[in-house]
């Protein structure tokens, strides 16, 4: 049973939605464009998302407008997001995460190179990657706060070439800027097919990713048993070979759903979700839900409490953890180093206890502790994106 409520999100990728989410979450994930004033826009379609009439007699596509004109239709620019305090707050004092996607432009436009332009391709996200990187170091966000990766098969290409100091992944299986979400889907089918989630860990491992961006299809539902090989579940020995396969590294996983977050996060995995109501703590699989897991973390100890509650008194069980369960930010060593060996022992991390207190000492948590991240924000919403009477 999942809580109803009139709770609706601020269109995704703005910055009230993006403002909400890494308050309410371990972090965010959003899109970056560069636009044709060499700017960077968060912006997740190829065109622009606004009513079909506010589109006449204006450009196609989203690199073709200057980030003034995104701006004053309602969409953010990336300096923008960082500027905000509250944003800024939270990305660089408290240890929330930042998923910073970077969209390459349709192939026929005019900064997308073409169907066949592997070159331009690098450079293109090569350059995004180094303007956002100049902006975050200029507004001082933590390196380990921060995550590039893209649908590009070039990526580690790009990375080399950027020379960022940021960590970074591809997103597999590879989907073209280009073609509605049938075509995507297709094209994306066969890599699925043949890649095994064992395979995806060392695909990743051999590009020199930072983390695992996974598709939840590897662990809900049919689409589970489709890899030609080992499959991976969370429960089970599915889980037990999951977390044999993926040794420790840090796995984001899209698009969660409320069902199987929970056990997502039992797992050790991150989850990167479209539901942002606050109102919502009780989850479909029957769970108390805990929106902080990376920020504030429960022990082993809390989470037996948690898994214990029912729906009658989860809202009293959520309020008593609350007030009990500290920031990462502000644990002391002792209870640093028991949440470390609990998470290496559960999940198989190969750093040193030692190794990893000394490398998280501030607001940050582990590289490979299992958060919520709000996907665009708030979760996404109906395009488009920017609705007619939107105030801006």
């Amino acid at each position: 049973m999942e809580e109803e409520s009139s709770w609706r999100p601020a269109p995704e990728n703005t910055l009230q939605s993006l403002r909400h989410g890494i308050t309410m979450f371990d972090g965010i994930e959003f899109d970056i464009r560069i636009t044709s004033d060499n700017q960077l826009a968060i912006h997740h379609d190829r065109t622009v998302s606004i009513p079909p009439a506010q589109l006449q007699g204006r450009p196609k596509w989203a690199e073709e407008w200057t980030l003034d004109d995104l701006t004053e239709v309602g969409f953010l620019g990336f300096e923008a997001l960082l500027a905000d305090k509250t944003v800024h707050e939270h990305w660089s004092r408290r240890g929330k995460m930042g998923c910073v996607e970077i969209k390459r432009p349709h192939p026929k436009s005019p900064s997308g190179g073409g169907y066949f332009g592997r070159k331009h391709h690098i450079q293109y996200i090569a350059k995004a990657m180094r303007m956002a990187e100049q902006l975050l170091d200029q507004y001082e966000i933590p390196s380990d706060n921060t995550v590039f990766y893209s649908f590009h098969r070039h990526m580690p290409q790009s990375a080399k070439q950027s020379q960022t100091k940021r960590p970074w992944a591809a997103l597999i299986p590879y989907i073209p800027p280009y073609g509605n979400k049938t075509f995507q889907r297709i094209k994306a089918f066969p890599t699925y097919l043949t890649t095994p989630f064992k395979k995806l860990v060392k695909t990743h491992l051999k590009q020199g990713s930072s983390m695992l961006p996974c598709a939840i299809e590897y662990f809900d539902g049919f689409t589970r048993s489709l890899p030609i090989g080992q499959h991976v579940s969370l429960k089970g020995k599915g889980l037990q070979t999951l977390t044999k396969s993926r040794k420790g590294m840090a796995t984001y996983v899209w698009p969660t759903k409320t069902k199987v977050e929970h056990d997502l996060l039992r797992a050790g995995l991150t989850a990167l979700t479209d539901k942002a109501d606050p109102g919502l703590l009780w989850l479909p699989s029957g769970h108390l839900r805990w929106t902080q897991p990376g920020t504030r973390p429960l022990d082993e100890t809390q989470w037996s409490v948690l898994e214990q509650a029912t729906y009658e008194n989860h809202q009293e069980i959520h309020s008593m953890l609350i007030e009990t369960t500290p920031l990462w930010a502000d644990c002391d060593s002792e209870r640093r180093s028991k949440l470390i060996r609990e998470w290496k022992e559960k999940w198989n991390w190969s750093e040193s206890v030692e190794a990893l207190l000394a490398r998280y000492d501030g607001a940050t948590p582990p590289w490979s502790a299992p958060r919520i991240i709000g996907h665009r924000g708030s979760g996404k919403t109906p395009r488009p994106v920017i609705p007619e009477h939107h105030s801006v």
